[in-house]
């Protein structure tokens, strides 16, 4: 994974608020689109930012393009995140590192 390509999907309020409307079922660019209130040109601008950082996946059917979440990303970042957790954990408790 690219970190940097996820921190800057991720910088953005309207990406971050699509990944939010994603997190519970796939949507066309078209009904991702009509929650907000700017063309759909920023929108697939947007949605290829998350694609590039592969937050999100497409699939296609007939004339449609899904997007929906890609969860194996939000877990490895989870997963870098906790290293940091469990040393500050450590600390908390009074017990050194080595």
């Amino acid at each position: 994974m690219a970190f940097a390509d996820t921190f800057k999907a991720l910088s953005d309020p309207v990406r971050r608020e699509i990944l939010e409307l994603l997190k519970n079922s796939r949507l066309s660019a078209g009904e991702i689109g009509s929650r907000f209130d700017m063309t759909l040109a920023t929108i697939s601008y947007h949605l290829s930012i998350l694609k590039k950082a592969d937050l999100v996946r497409e699939s296609r059917e007939k004339n449609f393009i899904y997007y929906e979440l890609n969860a194996s990303v939000f877990e490895e970042l989870m997963m870098w995140f906790s290293q940091f957790m469990a040393k500050s954990d450590s600390k908390e408790n009074g017990q050194q590192e080595n």
